[in-house]
């Protein structure tokens, strides 16, 4: 099996050892069998296609990769129980939809997140549901940057700013600089719009509070 990128290894470093993990939306089932192979307890690899899935079943055969169960599901569907459930490569608000079907929430279950697009939408919607994130990484392929969220449920609700929806707890500079640098872009383009200057202030001064964050 090639190595992960640095993306999907970053979610399978916030997995926990020794525990039932739900890879969701597993495409290939690359990242669900390196878990099994380095310390989960059993791996279920679902995706809501069957094509997936046949090249998922051919990963864990080739891989050799024990207490793999290869699953056809629609989210969190037809999955009874995990510990940890990892959700990659999709939008922020399709996550927050699949999170909100969950039958087996509990305060000691884990939601590994890496969301394409929206952070922010996926942020606000887990902290206004009662989670919380307890850790966050970044990772860089491909010339893009990614956030890789860990969030577990407390049942407190909270609305956040936009500046935490937007960055969350991350400290690393590159990615704060980046995202503030899309901000100032949207805000050049809002510019060129009639009636948007009150919304480009906005974008700008979120952008200087997400730069003040840095330590240069």
């Amino acid at each position: 099996m090639p190595p992960l990128d640095s993306r999907l290894r970053t979610a399978a470093d916030l997995c926990r050892s020794g525990v039932i993990i739900a890879d969701v939306g597993t495409d290939h089932a690359q990242l669900a069998c390196y878990l099994a192979m380095n310390g989960a307890k059993a791996v279920i690899a679902s995706d809501v296609r069957e094509g997936p899935l046949e090249a998922a079943r051919r990963t864990v055969e080739e891989t050799g990769a024990k207490g793999v169960t290869v699953l056809l599901s629609d989210g969190l569907d037809k999955i009874d129980y995990a510990d940890d459930v990892v959700i990659c490569g999709m939008g922020g608000e399709l996550i927050a939809q699949i999170i909100a079907g969950c039958r087996f929430l509990s305060a000691n279950t884990r939601f590994i997140l890496q969301p394409m697009t929206r952070p922010d939408a996926l942020r606000r919607w887990l902290y206004s549901s009662g989670f919380e994130t307890d850790a966050e990484r970044t990772a860089y392929d491909g010339g893009r940057a990614y956030v890789i969220m860990r969030a577990r449920y407390t049942g407190e609700k909270r609305d956040i700013d936009d500046v935490f929806a937007l960055v969350g707890t991350v400290d690393d500079e590159k990615y704060l600089r980046l995202t503030a640098q899309k901000l100032l872009k949207n805000a050049e383009g809002m510019d060129r719009s009639d009636g948007c200057a009150e919304q480009a202030e906005k974008l700008r001064a979120t952008a200087r509070m997400i730069l003040s964050r840095m330590r240069h």
